[in-house]
Order: C-alpha cells, then structure tokens, then sequence
C-alpha cells in the first residue's frame, strides 16, 4: 500500500504517537516533515528513521505551537523548502495531574497554551492557505479524557473538551469549504507522556498501533478517529449517567 498523501506535516513529532505515526507513513513512501521545539530531537528522530531506508523520507522542522510567531516562521519555512502539506497531523501536546492540594491556575494555563491554543495557532495559520485550495486534510489529536471530567485529569481534560468542541464546530464550515478535519481521540497510549503516569492505566495500547488506527481513520476520512473501541464506548456510556451514578464510579478513579 501507497501513503495516499505526498507531504505531510506532524507537529509533536519528535516522539509517542507522532513519531509512530511518522514511521508508518514514511515507509508507505510519504514525504513526512515533523516539528517540536528540541531541534537535536527532531535530527536525532530524523536519522534514525532515515538510515532505514524506507521508500519515503523524515525531515526537522522546529516549531514551538505556543508561539504563533514560531508557527507562522514555520508554516513559511515549510511552504519554501516543500510545498503546502497534503495531510497536516496536529499532534503537539502536554499532560499533568491537577488535585485539589496545592491547586493552582499554572497547569491549566500551560496545559491550554500547547493542547488547545497550540491548536488554534496552527489551523490560524495554515487554513488560509488550505482554503485558498479548496482541498486539504487536517488531523486534530485531542483524547478521550475531553469526553467528560475525570479525577486528576481537570487540566488535560479541560483542554482536550475544548480542542474537540471546538473541532464539532469548525467541521461542517471546513467541510463545506473542501477541507477534511479529523478529530482523534486516543484512549492510553504507551508513550513518554503517559509513563509519568502513576496509575494503572486501562486498555492501554502501543504508538504503533495507534499510529496504525490513525492512518486507517484518516485514510477513510472519518470525523472521529477514537480507540481503543471498548475504552471509548465505556467513556461514552459514563457521559449518559445522572451524575450520582457517574460520580460514584469516577470517584474509585482518586488516588
């Protein structure tokens, strides 16, 4: 099988689900530049994909999303050194437990500048372009802790409730307009990010293989790219309980 997509730009790509997802498509032959804000990460990621001789290739790209000077500086570089990205994956992301102890508005700000306005910064700057098009792809990583609130999670989850309400209100505009927009919803993930975790974590998967669920769902163009699938209807189902229900059970999810 062929990458049905030539060029692709993945933000947060330097590693976890990014990075997988960037190995997959560069060995279906794609052209695949990522971007975070540690450029020896980046090269060092690049080259070990690379000395593989894949069919494809993986290219640096520095970019802190937070930054929408950065993302603009970036979105330039791209356009000159390539062209505009067939598929653009907006991967970049953070994760840290909030709780009542010692609670504090500093998670929910830096948790919001990377997981939502990094998100904004970059749809601000290449839907222009994409529009200009009439065509493109965009995927959206968000999570299925944005489902509903869960113990722990009021800062991650916050931010990840916004990026997908705000991904349910731009669809049918972009849609309209000739643009695919994906909303991905992984469940636990085994990645750098969620080895802080301190918790046992329930059907958690490999970045591989939700790598692979990513491509699949972005290939057939689906709105919402969620899995694992009995995790994400489980979380689903708790949204649809009277609250006194759902709060007796997320309450054995405390520490």
């Amino acid at each position: 099988m062929n990458s049905p997509w030539k060029l692709v730009w993945i933000t947060g790509g330097g590693s976890g689900i990014g990075l997988a997802v960037a190995q997959q498509l560069v060995a279906l032959g794609a052209q695949v530049v990522i971007s975070g804000r540690h450029e020896s990460t980046l090269i060092e990621s690049c080259t070990q994909v690379n000395r593989q001789n894949l069919p494809g290739s993986l290219h640096p790209l520095v970019c802190d999303v937070t930054s929408l000077e950065s993302v603009q500086v970036a979105w330039q570089r791209l356009m000159l050194d390539y062209a505009v990205p067939d598929l653009v994956l907006l991967n970049a992301g953070n994760h840290q437990p909030v709780s009542v102890d010692g609670f504090s508005p500093e998670p929910f700000k830096q948790l919001m500048a990377v997981n939502y306005f990094g998100v904004v910064n970059c749809l601000s700057v290449l839907l222009p372009d994409l529009l200009s098009r009439q065509r493109g792809q965009v995927g959206v990583v968000a999570s299925v802790a944005g489902y509903s609130g869960l113990p722990t999670a009021a800062a991650y989850g916050g931010s990840k409730a916004a990026v997908i309400n705000t991904c349910e209100a731009l669809y049918p505009e972009l849609k309209a307009q000739g643009i695919q927009l994906s909303l991905i919803n992984p469940g636990f993930v085994k990645t750098p990010l969620t080895d802080k975790n301190r918790f046992t974590m329930p059907f958690l998967i490999e970045a591989d293989q939700a790598a692979a669920a990513i491509i699949q769902g972005l290939q057939r163009k689906r709105f919402e790219i969620a899995f694992p699938r009995t995790f994400v209807m489980l979380l689903k189902f708790l949204r649809l309980l009277p609250y006194s229900l759902y709060f007796r059970l997320t309450r054995k999810l405390l520490p």
